[in-house]
């Protein structure tokens, strides 16, 4: 049984992971794509980063930009794909 993992702790280690990507302090609700900070390649990195993290598969019809737009947004696409 997968243990269930509370959001607070998901947004931070993933605003971690994409402020370390994009080299600058973010707020959960930044919109790093609409900033231009994130290119396609970065893109795959922060894909593959959530699968191995959080042991979930993104599917392609996961890959709507709006799950992955904002650490926010991406903490509760983890969380529903990991049923939490």
């Amino acid at each position: 049984m997968q243990t269930e993992v509370p959001i607070e702790v998901v947004r931070a280690r993933l605003l971690e992971f994409v402020n370390s990507l994009v080299n600058t302090e973010l707020d959960p609700d930044d919109d790093y794509f609409a900033q231009g900070l994130i290119s396609s390649l970065v893109a795959l990195e922060l894909v593959t980063f959530v699968e191995h993290r959080f042991a979930i598969t993104v599917e392609v019809a996961d890959l709507d930009l709006d799950n992955f737009r904002t650490v926010n947004r991406l903490a509760a696409f983890v969380l529903a794909k990991t049923g939490a």
